[in-house]
């Protein structure tokens, strides 16, 4: 046996159970025009009674509208998960996005058809708006997104997109002042675990780093890896104690390479901070997790998100006071360093 296809609930069923015009249910569920409060108590209940569900395709085809906002991460998958920041981010970035009435629509980007897909996503109309994490300097969705002019904001700030207005911290300053501190409890073999070179908040934290440094930097010290991963931590460590046994401070380009380190350094048989003296960046849910708890900077990563948000639903009510925004950061001391 077969059970009977369900037909769904028209504007029409609304009209004819509650007494009134379709073009009355429509401003109702629309919420534009007049309508009297008697007759708005009675087409609610008749969608409840009726089972009316909105046709959003259909009305999006009218309005040309999507009610959805892209989330594009370019981060491998693994670390999307990995990483408190993203989700930190990600769920500022929905809380503005849902008061809104809007959809948040996730989209990872980890390889280049990823990135060929969600470009072409992008270019189809397929959302309203885009928030882009994580994007580089080369990179083929920010491309897509100048390309068809898409209402969007990034968290972090690309060189080159000067069209696309962004939401960041001041890395350079926040990483010269933590490595400045570092320096003055006395250690003289500094070292850096550098991390996503090929965007401006690695970049900046390694110009931050040498800032501080000046002339007692030495390139040796720095071990490079793409990604702000934990593995990096672990293998960027073993590095440097290869490269300077006798290195005595390590300041880490995000809090989970400086978690990969402090494995490394026990294994070695380095106490930190009484050998080493161990700082990282982000005062993410890994500074807490390790023991002892990470020196670090404060970033505001949800409100980095909810900033975004704001720059994209902005840009789609025509709002003319559309300009980037900087975020304040702090400098979390604790016992690492």
């Amino acid at each position: 046996m077969t059970s009977p296809r369900r037909v769904r609930a028209t504007v029409h069923d609304v009209a004819a159970r509650a007494g009134v015009s379709r073009g009355t249910v429509s401003r109702v569920l629309n919420g534009v025009g007049y309508v009297s409060a008697e007759a708005r108590v009675r087409i609610e209940a008749a969608v409840a009674e009726v089972g009316y569900v909105r046709n959003n395709a259909a009305r999006n085809l009218v309005m040309r509208k999507t009610w959805a906002i892209g989330f594009v991460v370019h981060e491998p998958h693994q670390l999307f998960l990995e990483d408190p920041n993203i989700g930190a981010i990600l769920l500022g970035t929905n809380a503005v996005v849902a008061e809104a009435d809007h959809q948040l629509v996730v989209l990872v980007v980890d390889s280049e058809s990823d990135a060929a897909r969600v470009s072409s996503y992008l270019r189809g109309g397929f959302v309203d708006g885009a928030v882009l994490v994580s994007a580089r300097s080369h990179d083929a969705v920010a491309d897509a997104v100048e390309e068809v002019r898409l209402p969007a904001a990034f968290v972090g700030h690309p060189e080159g997109r000067p069209s696309v207005p962004f939401v960041g911290i001041d890395n350079r300053t926040a990483a010269r002042t933590l490595t400045q501190r570092l320096l003055g409890t006395g250690r003289r073999r500094v070292g850096m675990l550098a991390s996503a070179l090929d965007r401006d908040s690695g970049a900046d934290r390694l110009e931050g780093f040498k800032d501080a440094l000046g002339a007692r930097f030495d390139e040796r010290l720095v071990v490079a890896d793409p990604l702000y991963s934990y593995r990096a931590g672990v293998d960027g460590m073993a590095e440097l104690l290869r490269r300077e046994p006798g290195v005595d401070g390590v300041f880490a380009a995000s809090d989970a390479v400086a978690a990969g380190a402090l494995e490394t350094l026990r294994s070695s048989g380095r106490a930190v901070p009484d050998d080493v003296g161990l700082v990282g960046f982000d005062d993410s849910a890994w500074a807490l997790r390790c023991h002892p708890a990470l020196s670090t900077v404060r970033q505001p990563a949800a409100d980095m998100g909810r900033a975004a948000a704001t720059l994209v639903l902005k840009q789609l009510s025509d709002r003319t006071d559309v300009t980037s925004v900087t975020l304040p950061t702090e400098i979390v001391w604790r016992d690492s360093a």
